[in-house]
């Protein structure tokens, strides 16, 4: 019976362990970057969340619209106001899974390629994707990379005739963050 109840206890402590297993940060980094031969866009936002559920691979990314930040003023005017309509839709995010979470060992340093499927939403519009990243774990803390695309027509973001040649039909977006691990 003492056996039992011990088993029940260390399997309780193990699974508590696992599920309290989570990793975040407030100060991630998201840029995205349109090439055109008319010229490149580029802004930064240096606040975006970012959670990692270590125990079921669930993976959640918000960012304040308004926190991008671009070279020229009115540029960021233009993309607040005109495109992302940001006092209408002030956030994007992301929640989504690691796919094939068992082959990912987050308490040994090393660097896994992975691919994490979910919905990403953006201006409204919410849509399914799958983006390659890479987790890189060194003595305990996470750091994530990704890079991919999106179509602003996916997201029902109106580019006008007047500037479509100036913004890139495929903007790319790059996501870096350190985690860390969050403590009750």
């Amino acid at each position: 019976m003492k056996k039992i109840i011990l088993s029940i206890f260390l399997a309780t402590v193990a699974i508590t362990q696992l599920s309290a297993q989570k990793y975040f940060t407030k100060d991630g980094s998201i840029k995205f970057f349109s090439a055109t031969k008319a010229e490149n866009i580029e802004a930064n936002n240096n606040k975006a969340t970012f959670v990692l559920d270590a125990a079921t691979g669930q993976v959640e990314i918000s960012v304040l619209i308004t926190g991008f930040v671009f070279k020229q003023a009115l540029m960021q005017e233009h993309f607040n106001e005109n495109y992302m309509e940001s006092e209408k839709f002030p956030k994007a995010t992301f929640k989504g899974k690691i796919e094939d979470l068992s082959s990912v060992k987050l308490t040994a340093d090393g660097s896994y390629k992975i691919k994490v499927t979910g919905d990403m939403t953006m201006h409204g519009v919410t849509k399914q994707i799958t983006v390659d990243a890479t987790l890189n774990v060194r003595g305990g803390k996470i750091s994530v990379d990704s890079k991919f695309g999106v179509n602003p027509k996916d997201y029902n973001i109106a580019i006008p005739d007047m500037v479509r040649d100036n913004i890139a039909s495929n903007i790319e977006i790059t996501l870096k963050g350190d985690l860390q691990e969050l403590k009750k």
